[in-house]
Protein backbone atom coordinates (compact mmCIF):
# COMPACT_ATOMS: atom_id res chain seq x y z
CA UNK A 1 0.00 0.00 0.00
CA UNK A 2 1.16 3.64 -0.67
CA UNK A 3 0.77 6.13 2.14
CA UNK A 4 0.88 9.95 1.35
CA UNK A 5 0.32 12.76 3.84
CA UNK A 6 -2.86 15.22 2.22
CA UNK A 7 -3.45 19.02 2.47
CA UNK A 8 -6.93 19.75 3.29
CA UNK A 9 -7.83 20.65 0.31
CA UNK A 10 -7.32 16.34 -1.23
CA UNK A 11 -8.27 15.45 2.15
CA UNK A 12 -12.08 16.72 1.31
CA UNK A 13 -11.41 15.26 -2.52
CA UNK A 14 -10.89 11.98 -1.00
CA UNK A 15 -13.90 11.95 1.56
CA UNK A 16 -16.35 12.46 -1.12
CA UNK A 17 -14.78 9.97 -3.76
CA UNK A 18 -14.54 7.13 -0.97
CA UNK A 19 -16.81 7.82 2.47
CA UNK A 20 -15.50 4.76 4.18
CA UNK A 21 -11.63 5.98 4.32
CA UNK A 22 -10.47 8.10 7.77
CA UNK A 23 -8.77 11.19 6.72
CA UNK A 24 -8.79 13.09 9.14
CA UNK A 25 -5.24 12.48 10.69
CA UNK A 26 -4.16 13.78 6.69
CA UNK A 27 -2.98 10.21 5.73
CA UNK A 28 -4.85 8.11 3.18
CA UNK A 29 -4.19 4.24 2.30
CA UNK A 30 -4.77 4.24 -1.31
CA UNK A 31 -4.00 0.50 -1.95
CA UNK A 32 -5.03 -0.86 -5.03
CA UNK A 33 -7.06 2.43 -5.63
CA UNK A 34 -4.73 4.05 -8.03
CA UNK A 35 -2.92 1.07 -8.95
CA UNK A 36 0.34 2.44 -8.07
CA UNK A 37 2.39 3.69 -5.24
CA UNK A 38 2.43 7.62 -5.20
CA UNK A 39 5.33 9.72 -4.14
CA UNK A 40 5.30 13.25 -2.97
CA UNK A 41 4.41 14.61 -6.50
CA UNK A 42 1.14 13.36 -5.74
CA UNK A 43 -1.26 16.50 -5.37
CA UNK A 44 -1.16 17.11 -8.71
CA UNK A 45 -2.33 13.65 -9.86
CA UNK A 46 -4.95 13.67 -6.70
CA UNK A 47 -6.55 17.01 -8.35
CA UNK A 48 -6.78 15.57 -11.98
CA UNK A 49 -8.28 12.21 -10.59
CA UNK A 50 -10.81 14.13 -8.42
CA UNK A 51 -12.62 15.62 -11.41
CA UNK A 52 -14.49 18.17 -8.96
CA UNK A 53 -14.88 20.30 -12.11
CA UNK A 54 -15.01 20.08 -15.87
CA UNK A 55 -13.34 24.36 -15.59
CA UNK A 56 -10.14 24.89 -17.32
CA UNK A 57 -8.69 28.28 -16.12
CA UNK A 58 -5.61 30.00 -17.81
CA UNK A 59 -3.87 32.50 -15.49
CA UNK A 60 -0.83 34.89 -15.84
CA UNK A 61 0.70 36.68 -13.59
CA UNK A 62 3.27 38.95 -12.49
CA UNK A 63 6.04 40.96 -15.08
CA UNK A 64 7.85 40.15 -17.89
CA UNK A 65 10.95 41.75 -19.08
CA UNK A 66 12.67 43.17 -21.87
CA UNK A 67 16.17 43.30 -22.10
CA UNK A 68 18.31 46.13 -23.37
CA UNK A 69 21.56 43.78 -22.79
CA UNK A 70 22.35 40.83 -20.83
CA UNK A 71 22.07 42.51 -17.23
CA UNK A 72 19.88 45.38 -17.95
CA UNK A 73 16.29 45.03 -18.57
CA UNK A 74 12.61 47.27 -18.59
CA UNK A 75 10.19 45.59 -16.36
CA UNK A 76 7.35 46.65 -13.80
CA UNK A 77 6.67 46.36 -9.63
CA UNK A 78 4.42 43.40 -10.30
CA UNK A 79 5.01 40.52 -8.05
CA UNK A 80 2.67 38.19 -9.13
CA UNK A 81 0.37 37.73 -5.82
CA UNK A 82 -2.92 38.59 -7.16
CA UNK A 83 -2.74 35.83 -9.53
CA UNK A 84 -1.36 33.27 -7.50
CA UNK A 85 -4.27 33.64 -5.18
CA UNK A 86 -6.80 33.98 -7.98
CA UNK A 87 -4.86 30.57 -8.94
CA UNK A 88 -5.50 29.17 -5.53
CA UNK A 89 -9.07 30.40 -5.39
CA UNK A 90 -9.57 28.73 -8.91
CA UNK A 91 -8.34 25.51 -7.36
CA UNK A 92 -10.35 25.71 -4.14
CA UNK A 93 -13.27 25.61 -6.39
CA UNK A 94 -12.36 22.65 -8.10
CA UNK A 95 -10.96 24.13 -11.24
CA UNK A 96 -7.81 23.15 -13.33
CA UNK A 97 -5.56 25.92 -13.55
CA UNK A 98 -2.90 26.82 -15.74
CA UNK A 99 -0.45 29.55 -14.58
CA UNK A 100 1.56 31.51 -16.82
CA UNK A 101 3.21 33.37 -14.63
CA UNK A 102 6.69 36.00 -15.48
CA UNK A 103 9.71 36.11 -12.94
CA UNK A 104 8.05 36.02 -9.19
CA UNK A 105 9.51 35.35 -6.09
CA UNK A 106 6.24 33.29 -4.90
CA UNK A 107 5.70 29.11 -4.55
CA UNK A 108 3.96 27.60 -7.10
CA UNK A 109 0.44 26.48 -5.73
CA UNK A 110 -0.25 22.80 -5.43
CA UNK A 111 -1.97 21.61 -8.09
CA UNK A 112 -1.36 24.03 -11.10
CA UNK A 113 0.95 23.73 -13.67
CA UNK A 114 2.95 26.34 -13.91
CA UNK A 115 4.46 27.67 -17.11
CA UNK A 116 7.63 29.85 -16.19
CA UNK A 117 8.08 33.01 -18.41
CA UNK A 118 10.45 35.99 -19.01
CA UNK A 119 9.49 38.51 -22.05
CA UNK A 120 6.51 39.08 -23.33
CA UNK A 121 6.88 37.22 -26.49
CA UNK A 122 7.31 34.34 -24.04
CA UNK A 123 4.74 34.98 -22.14
CA UNK A 124 2.59 35.16 -25.95
CA UNK A 125 3.46 31.89 -26.57
CA UNK A 126 2.79 30.34 -24.09
CA UNK A 127 -0.83 31.61 -23.56
CA UNK A 128 -1.49 31.04 -27.20
CA UNK A 129 -0.16 27.30 -26.75
CA UNK A 130 -2.76 27.33 -23.62
CA UNK A 131 -6.24 29.33 -24.58
CA UNK A 132 -8.09 27.06 -26.98
CA UNK A 133 -8.40 24.36 -24.07
CA UNK A 134 -9.64 26.79 -21.73
CA UNK A 135 -12.36 27.77 -20.09
CA UNK A 136 -11.52 31.38 -18.11
CA UNK A 137 -8.89 33.04 -19.44
CA UNK A 138 -7.43 35.61 -16.47
CA UNK A 139 -5.12 38.20 -17.30
CA UNK A 140 -3.28 39.59 -14.38
CA UNK A 141 0.33 39.49 -15.80
CA UNK A 142 1.55 42.85 -15.90
CA UNK A 143 3.16 42.53 -19.70
CA UNK A 144 5.64 44.93 -20.75
CA UNK A 145 3.94 46.78 -23.33
CA UNK A 146 6.89 47.74 -25.81
CA UNK A 147 10.76 46.17 -26.09
CA UNK A 148 13.53 47.43 -26.98
CA UNK A 149 13.74 47.05 -31.32
CA UNK A 150 17.86 45.92 -30.48
CA UNK A 151 19.02 43.83 -27.98
CA UNK A 152 22.78 43.89 -26.91
CA UNK A 153 24.72 41.16 -27.05
CA UNK A 154 27.36 42.48 -24.23
CA UNK A 155 26.40 44.63 -21.24
CA UNK A 156 26.67 48.26 -22.62
CA UNK A 157 29.48 50.30 -21.21
CA UNK A 158 28.48 52.99 -18.16
CA UNK A 159 31.15 54.97 -19.93
CA UNK A 160 28.97 55.63 -22.65
CA UNK A 161 28.19 59.47 -22.75
CA UNK A 162 24.43 58.60 -23.61
CA UNK A 163 22.50 55.76 -24.68
CA UNK A 164 19.31 56.59 -27.16
CA UNK A 165 16.83 53.61 -26.93
CA UNK A 166 14.51 52.75 -29.28
CA UNK A 167 11.27 50.69 -28.52
CA UNK A 168 8.93 48.88 -30.68
CA UNK A 169 5.69 47.21 -29.61
CA UNK A 170 5.12 44.01 -27.79
CA UNK A 171 2.24 41.64 -28.67
CA UNK A 172 -1.14 42.13 -27.53
CA UNK A 173 -2.06 39.14 -26.00
CA UNK A 174 -5.55 39.80 -24.78
CA UNK A 175 -6.74 41.42 -28.12
CA UNK A 176 -5.10 38.51 -30.01
CA UNK A 177 -6.83 35.97 -27.43
CA UNK A 178 -10.42 37.43 -27.64
CA UNK A 179 -10.46 38.05 -31.68
CA UNK A 180 -10.65 34.42 -31.90
CA UNK A 181 -12.06 33.14 -28.50
CA UNK A 182 -14.96 30.87 -29.13
CA UNK A 183 -17.38 29.46 -25.86
CA UNK A 184 -13.99 31.36 -23.57
CA UNK A 185 -14.86 33.37 -20.56
CA UNK A 186 -12.02 35.93 -21.02
CA UNK A 187 -11.32 38.56 -17.85
CA UNK A 188 -8.53 41.61 -18.11
CA UNK A 189 -6.65 43.23 -15.72
CA UNK A 190 -6.86 47.42 -15.91
CA UNK A 191 -4.18 48.51 -13.23
CA UNK A 192 -4.15 52.52 -13.64
CA UNK A 193 -2.86 55.40 -11.56
CA UNK A 194 -5.64 57.84 -12.65
CA UNK A 195 -9.10 57.82 -14.14
CA UNK A 196 -9.03 53.82 -13.33
CA UNK A 197 -12.80 53.12 -14.19
CA UNK A 198 -12.90 54.91 -17.56
CA UNK A 199 -9.77 53.57 -18.45
CA UNK A 200 -11.04 49.86 -17.28
CA UNK A 201 -14.29 50.42 -19.57
CA UNK A 202 -12.58 51.54 -22.11
CA UNK A 203 -10.23 48.09 -22.42
CA UNK A 204 -13.45 46.25 -21.70
CA UNK A 205 -14.64 47.26 -24.74
CA UNK A 206 -11.62 47.69 -27.16
CA UNK A 207 -10.72 44.23 -26.26
CA UNK A 208 -13.95 42.07 -26.28
CA UNK A 209 -13.68 41.26 -22.90
CA UNK A 210 -16.40 39.24 -20.70
CA UNK A 211 -14.99 41.44 -17.46
CA UNK A 212 -12.75 44.15 -16.60
CA UNK A 213 -10.48 44.31 -13.04
CA UNK A 214 -10.00 47.97 -12.92
CA UNK A 215 -7.53 48.51 -9.75
CA UNK A 216 -5.96 51.65 -9.14
CA UNK A 217 -2.13 50.86 -8.14
CA UNK A 218 -1.00 54.68 -7.28
CA UNK A 219 -2.30 54.26 -3.58
CA UNK A 220 -0.31 52.27 -0.66
CA UNK A 221 -1.89 49.28 0.45
CA UNK A 222 -3.47 48.60 -3.18
CA UNK A 223 -1.97 47.34 -6.41
CA UNK A 224 2.05 46.09 -7.03
CA UNK A 225 3.39 43.90 -4.39
CA UNK A 226 0.75 44.78 -1.50
CA UNK A 227 -1.03 41.81 0.42
CA UNK A 228 -4.02 43.45 0.03
CA UNK A 229 -6.12 45.46 -2.34
CA UNK A 230 -9.19 47.20 -3.60
CA UNK A 231 -10.62 46.67 -7.21
CA UNK A 232 -13.91 47.14 -9.24
CA UNK A 233 -15.17 44.60 -11.32
CA UNK A 234 -16.59 45.45 -14.35
CA UNK A 235 -18.74 43.11 -16.78
CA UNK A 236 -19.71 43.63 -20.63
CA UNK A 237 -23.37 44.33 -19.66
CA UNK A 238 -22.37 47.48 -17.53
CA UNK A 239 -22.52 45.92 -14.13
CA UNK A 240 -20.07 46.18 -11.81
CA UNK A 241 -19.29 45.70 -7.84
CA UNK A 242 -16.90 46.73 -5.93
CA UNK A 243 -14.99 44.37 -3.96
CA UNK A 244 -12.37 45.01 -0.77
CA UNK A 245 -10.37 46.79 0.71
CA UNK A 246 -9.33 43.50 1.91
CA UNK A 247 -6.62 40.38 1.53
CA UNK A 248 -5.67 39.78 -2.08
CA UNK A 249 -6.69 35.75 -1.10
CA UNK A 250 -10.29 37.27 -0.31
CA UNK A 251 -10.62 39.07 -3.10
CA UNK A 252 -9.22 36.63 -5.61
CA UNK A 253 -12.65 33.99 -3.97
CA UNK A 254 -15.25 36.51 -4.64
CA UNK A 255 -13.79 36.85 -8.24
CA UNK A 256 -13.63 33.23 -9.46
CA UNK A 257 -17.08 33.07 -7.46
CA UNK A 258 -18.41 36.08 -9.94
CA UNK A 259 -16.57 35.10 -13.25
CA UNK A 260 -17.72 31.49 -12.96
CA UNK A 261 -19.31 30.38 -16.60
CA UNK A 262 -23.01 29.04 -16.16
CA UNK A 263 -23.76 25.81 -16.65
Amino acid sequence: MGRIKLKPRFRKVFSFLTGCFSVGCGFFEIGELLGCELGMSSPRVLRLMSNASSIRCLITAGPTREFIDPVRFISNPSTGKMGFALAEAALEAGWNVDLVAGPVALEEPDGAILYPVVTAEEMFHQVDALFDACDVLIMTAAVSDFRPVIQHAKKEKKDMASMRIEFERTTDILKTMTDRKSHQTVVGFAAETNDVVTYAKEKLLSKNLDFVVANEVGQPGVGFAADTNEVLLIAADGSSVKLGPSTKAAIAKELIQLVTPSA
